[in-house]
């Protein structure tokens, strides 16, 4: 006889357990203590089976009857329904052990074997990132759900605000996280962050960073000379100015880098930004490259000088924190200075290696010594890397006399400083000898090449405004 609503609300315990039956398989058991739960019997393999179907009144007298319908429609296609509960409950319980955020934190847990710690760092910028861009829309959905128009509303939301840059670094960490997803999830077969830039919105127009030209540097110069605020900011630009080296750079020397002694900065490769990217790319480690060799001229020996005399013992820095002086200078304390300087917009920390690269090539130093400098590479060489420990004896010639250049821009000379090289490879005719040319002979290994600044009047090794520096210093 089929049961009823009430047949099932009012059946009571008995103090034994006893079962109510309906059809097709499906029972009501009670027991001694008045529980009550759902039951389907059925037959495989010529044994019979059972299988529970949740209890009463959680489960209802129709929704039993559903659920044993479900069941049988399974057993007339030759399927164990209690086995397919069992993989349908695995593969939910799977599901969410594997959802984006736990596939995510796995993936980032490898990256930070080989990526550094660091306010802005990349690890630092992908956490920040999916914290806020991906995380709450991704995060609790299974990665087997996870398909590319999901990938797209994300990206959509980025490029929305205009953050194009974001959303290009967006696409590029997807793709590496489901390929990392795909060797260590089992079952995940496809990658959807595959193919996401074909419809990415095309970025504006690069802006470079701004960069002043020679006649704008005079002004520079001497409102440099004459900031207010700390010595140790003021320095620091001014080395900027001196070695072309980048902020960060600058921002995590360290006294043991100078070698004052031999004018030498020695960076070591793990701080280089470019060196970074490229030992990533080939899977090296720092000590399989050499350090970035910087070298001084008589002015930035000055400057280093008197900053290394200026440590304290608890600093780690050559440019200390202005309230901690275990940390360095904030990434916005050089930039921050520039602008008070009257330069928003029209200089920058980074931008001052440009006017040095710019201007160094428009006096006509080899591209390679410049790049050298500046720890460029040259996308055409495989040995690129390594260019920035090269040309060192022909760099600090080339950086002396730029920094006496500078000096003499400071002195408002900037006919004097603009003045271009004369370059002369062995056994190619030269200028005059009694034309004043200052000569300078450099070995390179292959020939000797003279380098000749044509100024109307030799450089004094000590300017005035060297000399005012001085001053400034030892008071």
């Amino acid at each position: 006889m089929a049961l009823t609503d009430v047949t099932v609300r009012q059946a009571r315990a008995t103090g034994k357990d006893y079962t109510l039956t309906d059809f097709d398989g499906l029972s009501l058991a009670v027991s001694a203590a008045g529980g009550k739960s759902w039951h389907f019997r059925y037959y495989w393999a010529t044994k019979q089976k059972r299988m529970s179907l949740g209890t009463y009144p959680k489960v209802s007298l129709r929704e039993a009857r559903a659920l044993r319908d479900e069941a049988r429609a399974l057993v007339a296609k030759g399927v164990n329904p209690k086995i397919d509960r069992k993989q349908k409950l695995r593969a939910v319980r799977f599901a969410t052990e594997n959802s984006f955020k736990v596939v995510y934190l796995q993936w980032l847990g490898h990256r930070k074997l080989e990526l550094k710690e660091g306010r802005q760092s990349t690890l630092s910028q992908i956490q920040r990132i999916f914290d806020k861009d991906v995380l709450p829309a991704l995060g609790a959905v299974s990665i087997f759900d996870i398909c590319r128009p999901d990938l797209l509303d994300v990206l959509a939301s980025i490029e929305q605000r205009r953050a194009f840059t974001t959303a290009e670094k967006v696409r590029t960490w997807l793709r590496q996280l489901f390929r990392f997803a795909m060797v260590k999830v089992a079952g995940l077969q496809s990658n959807p962050a595959s193919d996401l830039d074909v419809v990415a919105v095309p970025k504006p127009p690069v802006v470079n960073n701004p960069f002043l030209r020679l006649p704008e540097l005079p002004s520079l110069l001497n409102k440099l000379r004459s900031y207010r605020g700390r010595i140790t900011t003021q320095l620091g630009i001014r080395l900027l100015l001196l070695t072309g080296v980048r902020t960060g750079e600058l921002r995590l020397a360290t006294p043991d880098q100078f070698d004052l002694e031999r004018g030498l900065w020695i960076i070591p490769p793990e701080v280089v930004k470019q060196l970074q990217d490229g030992m990533r790319k080939r899977g090296q480690r720092p000590q399989d490259i050499p350090a970035y060799i910087v070298p001084l001229s008589v002015q930035a020996i000055e400057v280093v000088r008197y900053l290394l005399e200026q440590v304290k013992p608890a600093q780690r820095y050559l440019l200390a924190h202005r309230s901690e002086l275990r940390m360095r200078i904030s990434e916005n304390t050089l930039n921050g200075a520039i602008k008070r300087m009257g330069y928003k917009d029209l200089l920058t920390g980074h931008g001052i290696r440009a006017t040095l690269s710019t201007a160094l090539n428009e006096f006509g130093y080899p591209k390679n010594w410049v790049d050298a400098q500046l720890s460029h590479a040259d996308p055409n060489k495989v040995s690129a890397t390594y260019n920035h420990a090269l040309y060192v004896e022909p760099r600090r010639k080339m950086m002396q006399d730029w920094a006496d250049r500078l000096d003499l821009l400071e002195q408002g000379e900037v006919r004097a400083a603009s003045a271009h090289l004369t370059i002369r490879i062995d056994g190619v005719p030269m200028l005059d000898e009694g034309a004043g040319v200052s000569v300078d002979l450099i070995e390179t290994g292959a020939s000797t090449i003279l380098l000749s600044s044509v100024l109307a009047a030799p450089i004094k090794r000590l300017s005035d405004c060297q000399r005012e520096r001085i001053v400034m210093l030892e008071t």
